[in-house]
């Protein structure tokens, strides 16, 4: 979306979208702007609500956004407005910008217009957003040039979006090759490297708990690396590792799922998370050299599936019994972390998953779960997670949880067997590949990256920790 600065409306005609706080019914003081007053009776600024009074041959769109409204509030209701709304916009749109407004605000409100161009209905025949036409600009109404403020608003946006894309897509598209192709386009696109690991070249590196999980799947699995660097390094450059979780479906393997399965092409979620930061980190510019790891593959069932009891290898060279082959994305994040930590040495490691159900039971889809030994980390991740909306609490990583993880046969099991504290064992199982990093983070996503809202009649993709990441980042590094 591209945006053009407006000094004067004398010459406007169009649609005028008019942010407005709220005040009260019974303020004596109508709502006034652009010779247009609208009684407070009939609209005080209330959130979620929106008044239209058509005059001087423009469309008054006039918005509540209450009083004092957060980012992910911001955003949801320019979403709403511009997603179901679609006949207020115009050729001709304008945005006011009042000086009440901070850079923060502005960007929610200009990241939630974009998004309200958003339309899961990736196979159907459907007319295209006013918004997302090639020749549309938006027009911005405000006393300053926030022209800066809008790019890096739409480039958020526009790397939440495509994740929203690779997430709903379903397993028979997004497949791992079809992650590995679109992190190559998106490389050469925005600047980072791709480098993948075919089956070949894994069992030649001996990435075998990956390779385990994907025995079973006629798609190839693909093991995703990208790397980016600043212009400029300098001493002080901070190296970021990511590392997401990218099982394109989820069968449950052998162990195979009884309820839910349905939605199982989110359980890459993570992956995909990782993969739209990568293009926003890129994309900004930021001054820090990240990399990260998507292990991708398809966990489905036949004759070659690995089985419950077997014991596999693992890239950091640690064995491991399998007690339940639907425990597997801890399998593939395991190498992944290893991979990461031995070849490539990051100062500080952030992993996504949508891990367990266990996460979900305590916190239900409000936050994710997070696990870090590291004050510091743990602090800039729910800062910078408070600040945008994307909330996640901690949870403990004590080794009073580690013997649910020892193994008679194996050095370790990737399940307790126990039906309780599964999101703590999950995560100390990863712990145990981290070789004591010091400054790691894994954060369970299983309840914030696919669910239900407003915008579609079934579960849907969230982006959840796009932006989160790179907040993070930002905070915690520069």
């Amino acid at each position: 979306m591209k945006t053009n600065h407006l000094n004067s409306l004398d010459q406007f005609q169009g649609t005028l979208l008019i942010p407005v706080t709220e005040t009260s019914p019974q303020n004596l003081l109508p709502t006034e702007f652009h010779g247009v007053s609208v009684p407070s009776r009939v609209f005080f600024g209330k959130k979620d609500t929106h008044y239209v009074v058509e005059k001087y041959e423009s469309l008054h769109v006039f918005v509540g956004i209450g009083k004092d409204s957060d980012y992910k509030s911001l955003r949801t209701i320019f979403r709403r407005l511009a997603a179901k709304q679609k006949e207020l916009f115009q050729k001709q749109t304008a945005l006011v910008l009042p000086e009440s407004l901070s850079k923060t605000q502005i960007e929610a409100i200009l990241s939630g217009l974009y998004w309200g161009t958003y339309d899961l209905g990736h196979f159907k025949k459907t007319d295209g957003h006013p918004l997302a036409a090639p020749d549309f600009t938006l027009q911005l109404f405000s006393k300053k040039d926030q022209s800066m403020v809008a790019q890096r608003a739409f480039k958020i946006a526009a790397a939440q979006l495509q994740t929203l894309h690779l997430v709903d897509s379903p397993p028979n598209v997004a497949t791992p090759k079809y992650l590995s192709d679109w992190a190559k386009s998106a490389g050469a696109q925005f600047g980072f490297s791709v480098t993948v690991l075919d089956r070949k070249e894994c069992q030649k590196q001996k990435i075998d708990a990956f390779l385990a999980v994907g025995k079973g799947s006629v798609n190839e699995p693909q093991f995703i690396i990208m790397e980016y660097s600043p212009d400029k390094i300098i001493d002080k450059t901070k190296h970021i590792g990511l590392v997401g979780k990218g099982i394109t479906f989820d069968t449950g393997g052998l162990n195979i799922k009884v309820a839910g399965m349905y939605h199982m092409k989110s359980d890459m979620a993570g992956g995909a998370a990782v993969l739209g930061a990568m293009q926003l980190i890129a994309d900004l510019k930021l001054p820090v050299k990240v990399t990260a790891i998507v292990p991708a593959c398809e966990s489905a069932v036949d004759a070659n599936s690995f089985l419950p009891s077997d014991v596999i290898g693992s890239y950091a060279g640690h064995s491991i019994e399998i007690i339940d082959t639907d425990a597997e994305g801890r399998l593939i994040l395991a190498d992944g972390l290893s991979y990461l930590i031995k070849n490539y040495k990051p100062d500080t490691i952030v992993d996504l998953a949508t891990l367990t159900g266990s996460a979900v039971g305590t916190f239900g889809y409000e936050c994710a779960a997070l696990f870090t030994n590291n004050v510091q980390m743990a602090q800039k991740m729910q800062q910078a997670g408070d600040a945008i909306g994307e909330r996640s609490w901690p949870l403990p990583l004590w080794d009073a949880y580690k013997p649910d993880i020892d193994s008679d046969i194996a050095d370790v099991k990737n399940w307790s067997g126990k039906p309780v504290a599964g999101a703590i064992t999950a995560a100390k199982f990863l712990e145990y590949f981290t070789e004591g990093h010091t400054a790691w983070a894994h954060l369970d996503i299983a309840g914030v990256a696919f669910g239900d809202d407003e915008f579609a009649k079934s579960k849907h993709a969230t982006a959840f920790g796009v932006q989160l990441l790179t907040t993070f980042i930002e905070n915690y590094t520069l």
